[in-house]
């Protein structure tokens, strides 16, 4: 039988019951501002895992239309593509706009390496871009002539003319004991996830002997070298390398350069160290472009609804280097992207905010297609000025780390968005997205929005074989992109951008730098 309670304990009972709601008030209504919707992160996982697009997308860009270095005929076409596409899943005001000047443009037409003797072999390479070509077949032999100083220039000097001259001492090559492809470990999220320590000391400046490589540059121009060989970056056929020629039309060309696989490399100069000569015949075609010196971003849109005058962001870079077929680096991340507008439009959901997809240029070169569009938009990171749009911006999300699976975001110091992230990463827990951490990440081209204190933000991802064989290399193609990964990651770049669209607020942000911002980077 139950026992009586008397009015003095109810009213106590009742009491502390108030209390208890009153004290979860606010964190209960913070909760439920940020709480993902479930039943819209429901409509994107079936439409991301059930009918994804991403890997079609990808061949496009890699099979079809890679390379796609900035200024060439490739990513002009690519980005015409993009434009169809995009414009065929209903997104509006889509263009390829015009960001400033980039230089001319180039690209490789043919490229052969054979060594004629002592023996006669191929050689695995490929030819530095914004380079010129060998005019034709050219037979010649190799002198191996490693040049630091001044005083080794005019060691040489007189010796070189008409010959294929090797750049640099030949390296160790070690055995490859660990994988090359891997996933991040629990440590080591955990640790990621740690703030990091302050750095000690004053700024840090990066920089070589451009005055000292220039007139290197010259010296072998003037010497009438038939082209310079340089030892390729990376081991067991990958080679990483990019450009080492001038942009700008009117500056003196190079000799034509090219690296090539170290084994091969390695070859010659043993070879050479025994007095015995080496002779190749090599051919390369390569094309400039001046009609155009511009630069363009891939731009495109779903209109918002009651706030379509405030604007969410995503993107990655859409140029790649031309080793392989920028698979990896990047177009992983724009495929990404693009799959993620696909499902926001195939599912029907209306975001109040406008979703705007930018696939960038020049990245490579310095992050130039992002860094521009920021300044023309939104604000000039050198004088803090901004425009009307400034304030309607919530946040920039990019891919830009590989192919591999999101673990979860740079928060880039931005402490204040934490606890929503966290949220919606919920969902995605048993995706293996599960990790935030204040720390910045370098190189991409969230840092154009983060410099003029704009919310930007890069994705956390496993390496893959990021880092060890496809960032800039001969190997970055298709087969090394991983299928799953893409799907689980437009579908959270989906999820996380709809959910940025729907919030009351925009997105917390960080105030405006006071001076300008120099952790940009090179692209990655």
């Amino acid at each position: 039988m139950p026992r009586s309670i008397t009015p003095r304990a109810r009213r106590a009972r009742f009491g502390i019951a108030a209390a208890v709601t009153v004290a979860f008030a606010v964190p209960l209504q913070a909760q439920m501002m940020d709480r993902p919707d479930l039943d819209a992160i429901y409509k994107i996982k079936q439409e991301g895992f059930q009918n994804s697009q991403v890997m079609d997308i990808t061949s496009w860009l890699t099979d079809v239309y890679g390379p796609r270095l900035t200024g060439s005929p490739n990513i002009r076409t690519a980005g015409e593509w993009a434009l169809q596409q995009l414009t065929g899943w209903g997104l509006v005001n889509a263009e390829l706009e015009p960001w400033g000047q980039f230089g001319r443009g180039w690209s490789n037409e043919r490229f052969v390496v054979h060594a004629v003797s002592p023996q006669k072999y191929p050689i695995i390479g490929y030819p530095s871009a914004w380079t010129p070509g060998t005019n034709g077949p050219v037979t010649a032999e190799v002198a191996l002539a490693t040049i630091a100083t001044e005083e080794d220039m005019a060691t040489y000097r007189g010796t070189l003319r008409g010959k294929f001259v090797l750049t640099q001492p030949m390296r160790e090559v070690e055995a490859q004991f660990d994988a090359l492809g891997r996933r991040l470990t629990e440590d080591e999220l955990a640790a990621l996830a740690m703030q990091p320590p302050p750095r000690a000391g004053g700024p840090r400046f990066r920089g070589g002997n451009r005055g000292f490589r220039q007139r290197l540059m010259e010296f072998y121009t003037e010497e009438g070298v038939a082209a310079l060989i340089h030892p390729g970056r990376g081991d067991g056929g990958t080679i990483f390398g990019t450009g080492n020629g001038p942009r700008d039309p009117e500056a003196p060309e190079t000799p034509p350069q090219l690296s090539i696989a170290i084994e091969h490399y390695g070859r010659i100069v043993r070879t050479l160290e025994k007095n015995i000569p080496v002779t190749l015949e090599i051919d390369i075609q390569n094309q400039f472009y001046d009609d155009d010196l511009d630069g363009f971003n891939v731009i495109a849109e779903i209109p918002g609804t009651d706030k379509a005058d405030e604007v969410v962001m995503l993107g990655g870079h859409f140029d790649s280097w031309h080793g392989g077929t920028g698979a990896t680096d990047n177009a992983a991340g724009s495929a990404i992207m693009m799959e993620a507008v696909r499902i926001l439009q195939a599912t029907g959901l209306r975001p109040r905010r406008t979703v705007r997809i930018a696939l960038w240029s020049g990245e490579e070169q310095g992050l130039l297609g992002s860094r521009a569009y920021v300044r023309n938009h939104f604000a000039d990171p050198a004088t803090g000025e901004q425009s009307s749009a400034y304030d309607k911006f919530s946040a920039y999300f990019n891919v830009d780390n590989g192919t591999g699976a999101i673990r979860g975001v740079y928060l880039q110091g931005n402490e204040a968005v934490a606890p929503i992230f966290q949220r919606w990463m919920t969902p995605f827990n048993n995706l293996g997205m599960s990790t935030l951490t204040i720390r910045n990440t370098g190189g991409t081209d969230h840092l154009a929005f983060d410099a003029v204190g704009l919310p930007g933000f890069q994705f956390i991802q496993d390496p893959v074989e990021y880092s060890t064989r496809t960032h800039h290399s001969n190997m970055d193609v298709y087969e090394r992109i991983q299928a799953v990964d893409m799907m689980n990651n437009a579908v959270i770049v989906a999820s996380f951008v709809y959910h940025t669209a729907m919030r009351e607020e925009r997105l917390p942000r960080e105030p405006m730098p006071v001076r300008p911002r120099t952790d940009a980077g090179a692209g990655r």
